[in-house]
């Protein structure tokens, strides 16, 4: 067998491809950014061509730093921005709009109408949902509604939905020739379409959103000894790879931080924070405005939920401070700003560009600074974007421990923001627990990688996997109990002032 194995981590702002060897090491990796398009406020979307055209170029600069070739990989596993949504002609292969994110809030109506009927309860009950701008199943309907041609095309079985993994796996599998249209549990549990415990896209809530059931893929294992297919379109890989893993970004990193026991949890940071924790063959319906969603299915074997906290705007609003305040001019310069004081200054920062997401979800929220006074500068605001980003987190873990029971004794981290060790910080004081990295911080990729390689024999169990994962660097809370209490009253105060900004209706 191949002494590798590969993975695309299609993200929300860039799209990488990460080559691992047995011992989950990495061998090499390339990354390239894309476009955010912003049409108008709470609109964002991506090109599905560009998105395309960017992995088949990851993909091949990373063989070539790395002096590989195709055949050097057993298996390739992708990992992906869950809920975003492309709809495109299976004949021509072109899209029929952009893909429309799941950071956008366009359909925020649709969204509140399903409530108002009591369609909302039955959506919670089969999807572990609740009704929201973030899932999939509105944006689809909204395609359906807006963009001319694809109503018809849809009935005809000519117009076809995925999230970006369906997307990828379609055109690497041969696209208008032959590309297979598939997804796995933990993409198609994003969507307000899949009964959590069938497995399988449900009528019911297909007719809630006029959605008719040829637009939808095929749903497979996470881990699937039987391929999706094998790399048929794409220049190197071209016929020889398999593709046997799909994996959620969240879910996948959930994997790559091998959280295969009942508790065990992982903090995801990205563009958002995505807190997850493995519930088991359970599945623990939330009262406290969590997701019940697949963490992965393998093979045959029963698939494995998990109770999940998701955030909308974290590293995003980092992003912000650069891109439209123009106060730092990269991300790490974030940690440097912040440094400047000891504390907020009194200043909370709470990013609702998007609403709120988890455990608020709150359409009509947006974004405030409050506590300003002439005293405060830059660097209060940048520090107070830092906070914001953990007690985002801390809001989800309480609410995780109220559905669970579970008080987490250690939260494992990765993702981008991990490289900030202020941010890390002021996260174990917050929280009051330690926080604790791993060795290989991109663990979504990893995550990825695994489910393909289990599938294939390249690793044999995941008790062999949990022997990969090392720690880098852990944080201690330094905080006093009065301190983080005092702070996190702050926090609660500025999250109300977010409320009831936008009329929904």
């Amino acid at each position: 067998m191949a002494d590798f194995v590969g993975a695309v981590d299609q993200g929300t702002t860039s799209t990488r491809f990460m080559i691992f060897d047995h011992g989950g090491n990495e061998i090499a990796r390339y990354q390239l950014e894309h476009e955010q398009i912003l049409p108008q406020a709470g609109w964002v979307e991506h090109n599905p061509l560009e998105i395309w055209e960017r992995t088949r170029a990851v993909i091949e600069t990373t063989l070539n730093r790395a002096n590989l070739t195709a055949s050097d990989l057993a298996a390739l596993g992708i990992t992906n921005q869950r809920e975003t949504t492309v709809v495109w002609n299976r004949i021509t292969g072109r899209p029929y709009y952009n893909a429309i994110v799941w950071q956008d809030t366009r359909t925020d109506r649709i969204a509140a109408a399903l409530d108002r009927d009591g369609r909302g309860d039955v959506i919670r009950r089969k999807a572990g949902l609740p009704p929201a701008t973030y899932f999939s199943a509105g944006k689809i309907q909204w395609i359906l509604e807006n963009v001319d041609g694809v109503r018809k095309a849809a009935e005809a079985g000519d117009a076809i939905f995925g999230n970006t993994d369906t997307w990828l796996l379609w055109n690497f599998t041969g696209g208008t020739d032959g590309g297979v249209h598939v997804t796995d549990p933990t993409n198609a549990s994003r969507t307000m379409l899949m009964d959590l415990e069938t497995l399988e896209w449900d009528d019911e809530l297909l007719s809630f959103f006029g959605i008719p059931r040829r637009m939808l893929p095929q749903i497979r294992p996470s881990s699937n000894p039987d391929l999706y297919g094998v790399t048929r379109r794409y220049g190197p890989l071209k016929g020889e790879v398999p593709l046997s893993g799909d994996l959620g970004d969240q879910q996948a990193a959930t994997v790559g931080q091998v959280c295969f026991e009942v508790g065990e949890a992982k903090n995801t940071y990205g563009t958002g924070n995505f807190l997850l924790l493995n519930t088991g063959h359970e599945l623990v319906r939330s009262k406290n405005g969590l997701l019940t969603t697949v963490c992965y299915q393998f093979g045959a074997d029963r698939p494995v939920y998990a109770l999940e906290g998701s955030i909308a705007v974290t590293g995003s609003a980092v992003q912000w401070l650069r891109d439209q305040l123009g106060i730092i001019s990269g991300a790490a310069e974030s940690e440097a700003l912040a440094r400047q004081v000891d504390d907020n200054g009194g200043v909370y920062f709470v990013p609702a560009f998007s609403g709120l997401f988890a455990p608020y979800w709150r359409s009509d929220a947006r974004g405030a600074i409050v506590g300003l006074s002439r005293f405060n500068t830059n660097a209060h605001i940048a520090r107070a974007t830092l906070e914001a980003i953990c007690y985002q987190t801390r809001d989800v873990v309480e609410a995780m421990h109220s559905d669970s029971g579970v008080t987490l004794d250690v939260l494992r981290v990765d993702g981008g923001v991990t490289a900030n060790d202020l941010c890390m910080q002021i996260q174990a004081d917050i929280l009051g627990v330690p926080v604790s990295k791993p060795v290989v911080a991109e663990t979504t990729a990893l995550g990825a990688a695994y489910a393909a390689g289990l599938a294939l024999g390249f690793w044999q169990s995941t008790d062999g996997l949990k022997q990969n994962w090392n720690e880098a660097q852990r944080w201690q809370p330094r905080w006093t109990d009065e301190e983080r209490a005092r702070g996190y009253a702050g926090w609660k105060k500025a999250v109300e002032r977010t409320l009831n900004w936008v009329d929904v209706d």
